[in-house]
């Protein structure tokens, strides 16, 4: 009996779906891209309209073949994809390989969507099938050209000016640009002080504070007063105007006898509503899991498609939230009757507006059929799936189902009050507080960025009328400094690049991950830092492709883009305009010589020397350099340590690179101790052999009794995995990971299973290590005889000096 086959992107979604389809329907999953471009040089010809060369994703081989041999005895086709751009991609070349491949025969070629996997949604989707959309797929196609051009061409450019390995990208490297320029400006910040002045005050055994507001009839600003000194003096001012005692330290208590008042002069009250936040989309999404569940953006991504392909949740699979790449907030009649039938039972119906909210979507190119990121049951609560659902996924449902339900409750009512207390006629003082007299949809839920509960952490202040004498406590001057701006973190990132109108909802996880991947920049304290290397590239694209990582110019690109999917303009019009101008700009840009990419940030002169010391780049990282390449004497390097970077690194902290390897002594049998650093980390050398320092040990201040100490752990650890010994460990044989081995401590040979490692013999031993070929260096060639290598440069070793 031929069947209907269905095809969408995950096995997960596959088993969900097939449940809903009756056993007319085959359902099969593509894992995702099943062609990519050709990866070579030619992938995309922009001198043939920008013909694009595609070939099959080879780990998807076998599936494809799978679904050609379905696709042959099936009766009809249904593409089934992901409901986006690249959804749609998917879905057409499917499409263009199975009518290469001769097996469609004018069978009819479905294409469906669904946004939430529910029984309903499915059957709707099958019901309504439509064409392929080539404005979809030829905004898709154009992205991926585009891609593909500027990274198969400028990346090569910065493998020669820079250190191999690197990449650029379209989007990824104005984001990088970002987050240096983020930087610069913290490095770059310095620091104003100012002072404020707060009055404690008292009423009826309640506390509050007063702000320094106005003195001497001017309002005061945040640099009014700049000093300790002047603040003394306004101080001293202020209490003898309160009828206070002005010989307290300000400060401290003022004696009860001595308090002196303030008089209240104005208090305003105000009742204010805030309103709830529209449902999630992809961004506000990964901006409120990082902020409250402290997710990166790719664990929400993740987590989210296990909850939209579907969870058992004990009467069968389930998708428990509607698709989660989108930017559109609209929510369906549907979803809205819903949500507001949960509403009315769990909260009362007092809880419920008038009339359902509707919110605004402000991306350009938001399609309103899509909704935003919801459950797919209101009416199913997240203590209700606690039992079927991983923590983190119930945490993020809790989260989404929450978001949700609040986006269709009342506003929250605040009534505010704002009081003015004067000290005579030098200064003027206000104290602010707020109480919540309905919590609406603060009851359920409150955006991370506004975390004051709605439980009695508010600013309360006590009942105060014009003319009250107020006593005053104390007066405290406080000193501040300005600070400097934050660093990114993944949700401010996110939220960055969506202001700016960089990327789209499905990329910002991609990112971010590439910025990681290639060392780039680093994340400490869930803030984005960039690493030497990520300066460097952003440098350089920033002074040779300035209009490449210009923010407005990336953004209009997006534009243009997202007009294509629209249907408004043609692909190959946008790409013939990039093209040109970005092809001269690569070639122009291929004399520029390496040195001028890298340039060294010159420190001082080492003193001991007289030699200039700078910190640069290297192919292996960054390093501070003692000398030049065209002195007599041969330049030092040394690496730099965790932490320490090339724009920021001082003239001392460089010398002190340099002390190493540190001479420790002798073991207690005698043998020369040291420790330095290698290729592989921080070490212990003994004699000829060495050992590994610790995470926490620090080969610049290590003491000889802890690096003893690592010296026994190793000679424990060998006499754990030594079988036999010859020659006093001139020749041994080792219990290995992958079986016993024979060593000289140079080259290794593999103890053959049929002998026994315990009974070989000396004789037997060399042998083996005799036959053994010659160990292999870097790049797969053969290591040199120690006598022909290189001494390594003291405080580290042979590497790139880029002068």
């Amino acid at each position: 009996m031929s069947t209907k086959l269905v095809i969408v992107e995950s096995p997960a979604k596959a088993r969900t779906i097939n449940k809903y389809l009756g056993n007319d329907y085959e359902v099969m999953a593509s894992y995702g891209h099943v062609r990519d471009l050709v990866a070579r040089e030619g992938a995309v010809d922009p001198e043939q309209g920008f013909e694009m060369h595609y070939t099959v994703v080879e780990r998807n081989a076998k599936q494809v073949d799978a679904i050609a041999k379905a696709t042959r005895k099936a009766e009809a086709v249904y593409l089934a994809t992901d409901p986006d751009r690249e959804g749609e991609a998917i879905s057409w070349h499917l499409h263009e390989l199975l009518r290469e491949r001769g097996v469609l025969d004018g069978k009819p070629v479905h294409r469906v969507v669904f946004y939430e996997i529910t029984k309903g949604a499915i059957q709707e989707a099958i019901e309504h099938p439509r064409g392929l959309s080539d404005d979809l797929v030829n905004a898709q196609q154009a992205r991926r050209a585009l891609d593909y051009l500027v990274g198969f061409n400028l990346s090569p450019l910065l493998w020669r000016k820079i250190t191999s390995g690197l990449s650029a990208g379209r989007v990824q490297s104005p984001a990088l640009r970002m987050i240096v320029e983020r930087e610069q400006e913290i490095e770059a910040f310095v620091p104003r002080e100012y002072w404020s002045v707060e009055a404690d005050l008292q009423r009826e055994g309640h506390d509050f504070v007063g702000r320094l507001q106005q003195l001497d009839g001017g309002k005061v600003e945040q640099f009014t007063i700049t000093d300790g000194e002047t603040a003394e003096t306004a101080g001293r001012r202020i209490l003898a105007a309160a009828g206070a005692a002005s010989d307290t330290p300000l400060g401290e208590p003022l004696p009860e006898s001595g308090r002196g008042e303030l008089v209240v002069t104005r208090v305003e009250k105000k009742q204010r509503r805030r309103n709830p936040s529209a449902p999630f989309i992809t961004s506000t999404l990964q901006q409120e899991a990082s902020r409250k569940l402290r997710f990166s953006a790719q664990q929400t991504m993740r987590i989210a498609q296990q909850l939209y392909e579907g969870v058992d949740t004990g009467s069968g699979t389930v998708g428990l939230i509607t698709y989660m790449r989108t930017d559109s907030v609209n929510l369906s009649q549907e979803a809205i009757q819903s949500l507001r039938a949960v509403i009315e039972k769990r909260f009362g119906p007092e809880k419920l507006p008038k009339q359902a909210h509707q919110y605004r979507t402000r991306a350009k190119n938001a399609q309103e059929a899509h909704e935003g990121i919801r459950p797919t049951d209101a009416a199913r609560a997240p203590e209700q799936l606690k039992g079927y659902l991983s923590d983190d996924q119930y945490r993020l449902y809790d989260l989404i189902w929450k978001r949700t339900v609040a986006c269709q409750m009342i506003h929250a009512t605040i009534d505010t009050v704002s009081v003015d207390l004067a000290a005579g006629e030098v200064a003027n003082f206000r104290a602010t507080g707020s109480t919540i007299r309905d919590p609406g949809f603060m009851a359920v839920y409150q955006d991370g960025g506004d975390d004051r509960a709605a439980d009695g952490n508010e600013r309360i202040l006590p009942p105060l009328s014009e003319g009250d004498r107020i006593p005053l406590l104390a007066l405290r001057p406080e000193q501040h400094f300005t600070e400097p701006p934050p660093r990114y973190s993944e949700a401010s990132l996110v939220r960055a690049l969506e202001e700016y109108g960089i990327g789209r909802p499905s990329t910002y996880a991609a990112i971010i991950s590439t910025l990681q991947t290639r060392n780039y920049v680093t994340l400490e304290n869930r803030r984005f830092q960039p690493t030497d290397t990520g300066r460097v590239v952003a440098r350089f694209l920033t002074e040779h492709f300035d209009r490449y990582v210009d923010y407005e110019f990336t953004a209009k690109l997006e534009d243009r883009l997202d007009a294509v999917s629209r249907g408004e303009n043609d692909w190959v019009p946008v790409l013939e305009e990039f093209w040109k101008p970005f092809r001269e700009r690569v070639e122009e840009k291929q004399q520029v010589s390496r040195s001028d990419v890298m340039k060294a940030r010159e420190l001082g002169t080492d003193p001991k020397s007289g030699r200039p010391v700078s910190a640069r780049l290297g192919r292996y990282g960054p390093f501070a350099q003692i000398g030049t390449r065209d002195d007599e004497e041969k330049p030092k390097f040394a690496s730099l340590r965790p932490g320490q970077s090339i724009e920021t690194i001082t003239l001392e902290e460089a010398l002190a690179l340099f002390t190493l390897p540190r001479d420790l002594g002798t073991t207690p049998d005698g043998l020369p101790l040291s420790v330095n650093i290698g290729r592989f980390g921080p070490y212990v050398r003994f004699g000829d052999q060495f050992a590994s320092l610790k995470k926490d040990d620090d080969p610049y201040s290590i003491d000889r009794e802890t690096a003893l100490q690592r010296v026994e752990e190793k000679k424990e650890n060998i006499a754990k995995r030594t079988i036999q010994s010859f020659d006093d460990g001139a020749l041994t044989v080792m219990k290995g990971r992958f079986g016993p081995y024979v060593t000289d401590g140079r080259k290794r040979a593999r103890v053959p299973k049929d002998q026994d490692a315990e009974s070989l013999t000396k004789a037997q031993c060399q042998t083996l290590v005799d036959e053994a070929p010659e160990p292999k260096g870097r790049g797969g060639t053969k290591r040199k005889s120690t006598s022909g290598r290189k001494t390594a440069s003291k405080g580290g070793g042979k590497r790139s000096s880029g002068s």
